[in-house]
């Protein structure tokens, strides 16, 4: 491994970049905040340790030699290379994170759309969000918010309701015309459906509560899909593989532009929603309340809009 080069004392740089820029010995021990004699002497080292005049002393001030200007090209770009680095390192660690858990589905197709929104709210924040489709225990997770799905009832944890559990069954306008569908919850009985895999016990409405719900009972032998996550449902839905369960407001979007369409214009709604979870004892912060705060309003905003029954 080569031997690195020795570097001139790097304080005497610092000097002698002032010095040259300013082409003034005085001015560079005002701006640096030390006296013209200790400019003087560190530069006086700098071409001692170099073994060549960098500047040329004249009786109106001084001005650069040859090497002076190779020097002074050189230790400017680095020092402004090293200035920049340590003022990103600085804004790094004055910038305030926020860590967000939620699910696939939420993450996707609510909060993502929505970033831009928080960011120009909050420009200073930075968002981590933390994924699964398993459940979240708000308790032991590093983050400082959750928004999951359920009942409302975590054990250690405050929930805030941010709204109810209102499904659809949605489908590709190409999948309903193919199969003449006219809306009657009883044509989804013979048709492909795509399912969410859902833990035990369920924490949320499954193809077989949904046709419970009509007294219907769907067929076995129908060729189904099943995915481990949301957004792969609602693709595979877009894709014309068969009617998933949409959960409002997560798929507006979708069906607002043309994407999807409702197979069945009634939705259902249960006793169960999103919620925004906090572990107690919670930490009052001001990044948090503003974040509560925006949120809710968010969703207050989506309820509305989609007509959503609170």
């Amino acid at each position: 491994m080569a031997k690195p080069q020795r570097l001139p004392p790097l304080q005497s740089l610092v000097y002698f970049e002032a010095a040259a820029r300013l082409l003034n010995f005085t001015a560079a021990a005002n701006e640096l905040g030390t006296t013209q004699p200790a400019v003087s002497h560190r530069i006086g080292d700098l071409e001692q340790d170099l073994g060549t005049p960098l500047f040329k002393r004249e009786h109106r001030g001084v001005s650069l030699t040859a090497a002076g200007v190779r020097l002074y090209e050189a230790v400017h770009e680095s020092l402004g290379t090293i200035g920049v680095a340590a003022a990103e390192i600085r804004a790094c660690r004055t910038r305030q994170v926020l860590t967000v858990a939620t699910d696939f589905g939420f993450a996707a197709y609510w909060l993502m759309p929505r970033l831009g929104a928080l960011r120009a709210l909050l420009p200073e924040l930075d968002v981590r969000i933390v994924t699964a489709q398993s459940e979240i225990d708000a308790r032991v997770e590093p983050v400082h918010i959750s928004i999951l799905f359920g009942t409302g009832e975590w054990p250690g944890c405050e929930s805030e309701r941010l709204f109810p559990e209102i499904v659809v069954p949605v489908c590709s306008t190409a999948f309903y015309d193919r199969h003449r569908l006219t809306g009657d919850p009883a044509e989804l009985v013979r048709l492909p459906l795509l399912h969410l895999e859902r833990p035990a016990p369920s924490r949320w409405l499954a193809w077989d509560d949904w046709f419970a719900l009509y007294k219907l009972r769907g067929d076995a032998s129908a060729h189904d899909l099943t995915f481990n996550n949301y957004p792969l449902v609602i693709q595979a839905a877009m894709a014309g593989q068969g009617v998933a369960l949409g959960w409002l407001p997560l798929v507006e979007e979708t069906l607002s532009s043309g994407q999807l369409r409702t197979a069945v214009d009634k939705p259902v709604q249960t006793e169960r929603g999103y919620f925004l979870v906090q572990s107690l004892p919670a930490k009052r912060t001001e990044l948090l309340r503003v974040f509560r705060q925006w949120i809710t309003a968010e969703c207050e905003s989506a309820t509305l809009k989609g007509g959503i029954p609170k």
